[in-house]
């Protein structure tokens, strides 16, 4: 864990799919496709529960995707969400979280791979406006130096700033980066899995993150 006591927290960097939106149902709608056109293995509706609990690379290496296939699948992936906007909704209490967080005084980044178009029409336009700084369009495993970026613009110190994700690597690329990890526990990767991470904070509902942050504060 990153050592932060006595430090507040005046920024939060979220993750998008899998935290702030409910976008897994509709992922698996379309992965069999996927698996087709970029030639990587299917996934069987008894596999979904065990694939939750490996990491992220485990989960790569397991449905043999080619490391070299990965941009282009997320790019793939990106215009097939733009299609589908409509279909992905917010996970209950979003919105009520991030204008509280800001009510707070507390600054909001989105740090994530997929694009900024297709989150801000997933957010729409109301709750978009309450995120300081939007740094989409990641790599699968580049989180790290979009925190740094963000970081960077916002002028605030990584010991500031909580990274909340739903998946193991949300975890390891912000103890790259030295700020506070927490992982919540409705998104993709399995609670035993990420209770072994061991990341500073778990969260069960959006009002744990309103607490955990006002506690810091």
């Amino acid at each position: 864990m990153v050592e932060t006591r006595g430090t507040p927290i005046r920024l939060v960097v979220f993750d998008f799919d899998g935290t702030l939106c409910d976008s897994g149902d509709w992922f698996l709608s379309v992965v069999d496709d996927l698996a087709r056109a970029f030639r990587f293995r299917t996934v069987k509706p008894e596999e979904v529960e065990m694939l939750r609990n490996r990491s992220s690379r485990e989960v790569i290496e397991y449905l043999g995707i080619a490391r070299w296939k990965m941009p282009f699948l997320a790019w793939y992936v990106r215009r097939l969400v733009g299609r589908n906007v409509g279909q992905i909704e917010l996970f209950p209490g979003t919105p009520d979280m991030l204008e509280q967080l800001r009510a707070m005084g507390v600054r909001i980044a989105l740090v994530t791979s997929n694009s900024e178009a297709n989150a801000r029409g997933i957010l729409g336009a109301r709750h978009a406006a309450q995120i300081d700084w939007f740094a989409c369009g990641s790599s699968l495993f580049g989180k790290a130096p979009k925190f740094r970026k963000v970081l960077r613009k916002l002028g605030i110190e990584a010991g500031n700033a909580l990274a909340i994700g739903d998946e193991t690597r949300d975890v390891d690329a912000a103890r790259e980066v030295g700020m506070r990890a927490g992982s919540v526990l409705w998104g993709y990767a399995a609670e035993k899995l990420l209770v072994k991470m061991k990341p500073d904070a778990l969260f069960r509902s959006p009002q744990d993150i309103l607490d955990y942050v006002a506690a810091h504060r």
